[in-house]
């Protein structure tokens, strides 16, 4: 039986007092319990929570039955817990979610660089700018490139200053390629290129999340001890994912380029990618596809997840939760559970071909090998808004071939997994100790 991804929803309005209520036993006893971040964490939650969630809620709830966001149909729907707790009403109504995989995991580094993020934006505007019809798509396009590169110019010694020490060379390898590339760009939008837009934004956002890696030093906090000695991606890898599709007379096969986020999610990215490396996921079938989500990872026989031969038992990793504002992710706990009903996740189900880690329904640290991709996009909640944020770890997001996605069926079979970049920051690789 494959492990359960579901939803916790309401199973009825008389319920929702339970979602803001700081009399909710269960919310006094993880306030009154556990450690001193989770009682403070509680206790500034106690702060935020006003009455205007109970319109929020309303709202949230009419929004979902016309669009069925509420019965999605999963297969834990039927006993979702009645304790779930939507986003207030200043979030829904914030602004557009950011869907672009490439972009979610640029603003995932951990990095403080105000001149490269002033420079990243406008250079992300132009996709926006390009669904404008007629001439004033390229207006747009041109005043989003001249900003950018203003911004680069006037912001250039602040970029270098914010490398590692280690990388600085070949960050200002790829500034002074940022640069040149930006001086292309202009030509572009002035001749009027609108088929050359698309590809070189693409090529200097790729130069501008290369320049914003090269921030990053080192590894930014401790893992804790008890997972310390387990696989760990302190990083980033690239894996490629090759899926032979059947009965589709359009598509043979297509191969999934996937951004593992090992900053973010390092046990979970860990775990998948020594399960990479062991060939655990070639040959396999997809097991479910249903419009919502893919997956796959379930063997053959009765166990639901990797057997580790060393130890002859089911392997099995923590929910893993990294949060905006926070220095490490949470383990063991959704947000919910946590009492962090506003907390944003660095990790959004917002993009298309968003990968995470399946668990069962009620078990929070029962992942083992079974993962998901999420097919559907949330076009009424805000990035970090949705409800599958904090409940399950998302450690990656699809970034080539994403909506061939859709095309995958059950019985479709993973030919191969295979890592492209980024294995030299698995740590602890378990697969190179037994087979």
């Amino acid at each position: 039986m494959a492990a359960m991804i579901s939803c916790h929803y309401f199973s009825s309005l008389s319920n929702t007092s339970k979602l803001i209520s700081l009399k909710n036993p269960s919310f006094q006893r993880r306030c009154s319990s556990g450690s001193p971040r989770r009682i403070q964490l509680c206790n500034k939650q106690k702060d935020r929570l006003l009455p205007l969630k109970e319109c929020a809620i309303s709202i949230a709830l009419a929004v979902g039955l016309i669009t069925g966001a509420l019965t999605l149909g999963w297969s834990g729907y039927a006993n979702a817990s009645t304790t779930s707790v939507l986003p207030d009403l200043s979030v829904l109504i914030s602004g557009p979610p950011i869907k672009d995989p490439g972009a979610l995991l640029r603003y995932a580094l951990p990095i403080r660089n105000k001149a490269i993020r002033e420079v990243q934006k406008p250079l992300e505007d132009i996709t926006d700018s390009l669904k404008i019809s007629g001439v004033k798509a390229l207006d747009s396009a041109e005043r989003n490139v001249r900003q950018a590169s203003r911004t680069l110019k006037q912001g250039k010694s602040l970029i270098v200053s914010g490398f590692a020490e280690s990388k600085k060379d070949h960050g200002i390898e790829l500034l002074n390629k940022l640069e040149a590339g930006m001086g292309e760009f202009q030509k572009i939008v002035e001749d009027r290129n609108r088929d050359a837009v698309a590809p070189k934004q693409k090529e200097l956002l790729n130069n501008v999340g290369g320049v914003e890696e090269d921030m990053v030093d080192g590894f930014p906090y401790d893992v804790p001890e008890e997972y310390q000695n387990i696989p760990l991606l302190k990083g980033r890898a690239t894996v490629d994912m090759k899926v032979n599709v059947k009965d589709n007379p359009n598509l043979d096969e297509c191969v999934f380029r996937i951004v593992l986020d090992g900053y973010n999610a390092p046990v979970t990215a860990g775990n998948f990618i020594d399960l990479v490396e062991r060939h655990f996921y070639d040959g396999m079938e997809i097991q479910r596809a249903d419009g919502f989500v893919v997956q796959t990872g379930d063997p053959e026989g009765p166990a639901e997840g990797f057997i580790d031969p060393s130890t002859e038992k089911t392997r099995t990793i923590p929910l893993e939760i990294m949060v905006e504002g926070e220095k490490a992710p949470f383990y063991g706990e959704t947000l919910e559970e946590l009492g962090l009903y506003k907390a944003q996740t660095k990790l959004p189900f917002n993009a298309f071909g968003t990968m995470a880690m399946a668990r069962d329904e009620f078990e929070n640290n029962s992942g083992s090998s079974q993962v998901f991709w999420l097919l559907k996009e949330s076009e009424l909640t805000p990035s970090n808004a949705n409800i599958l944020d904090g409940r399950y770890a998302v450690f990656g997001y699809v970034t080539e071939n994403e909506d061939f996605l859709a095309d995958v069926k059950v019985g479709d079979v993973i030919e191969s997994i295979q890592v492209v970049s980024g294995l030299d920051n698995l740590v602890n690789p378990s697969y190179k100790i037994a087979g």
